[in-house]
């Protein structure tokens, strides 16, 4: 059983902030593409952003810019910082897991082998 734990998820009005956490496998951190994906009912996954090792960060056009991916290393945990929030960005959110790095990236981590629970963020006017 892969550990994937994610937290964070609220409700928000639209221009806050949100930070979703995700507890992981330690040996993650070194060796998988790890990032975010996020799925509302009906439709299908979409990648969001991406990160190897600390470095190598990618994300999907619509969140450039407001989201951040983050990784702490020491606690095992993977960040996603969210600000200036719209509407659209209401979804569950998924903390998503794929080994090996080399071909990492936002688009990529919406087809991960792995995945946790999901956090709801849900995002008004």
């Amino acid at each position: 059983q892969v550990l994937l734990a994610e937290s964070g998820g609220d409700s928000v009005q639209a221009g806050g902030s949100l930070r979703l956490s995700c507890a992981a496998e330690k040996y993650m951190f070194s060796s998988y593409c790890m990032g975010w994906f996020r799925q509302v009912p009906g439709k299908g996954r979409e990648g969001v952003a991406s990160i190897v090792r600390n470095s190598k960060l990618s994300y999907a056009e619509s969140v450039k810019d407001r989201f951040t991916i983050s990784q702490d290393n020491a606690k095992n945990i993977l960040y996603l910082e969210m600000n200036s929030l719209k509407p659209e960005d209401t979804a569950m959110y998924y903390c998503a897991a794929e080994p090996g790095t080399w071909s990492c990236g936002w688009s990529l981590i919406a087809s991960a082998k792995f995945s946790g629970q999901g956090t709801q963020v849900t995002v008004s006017l």
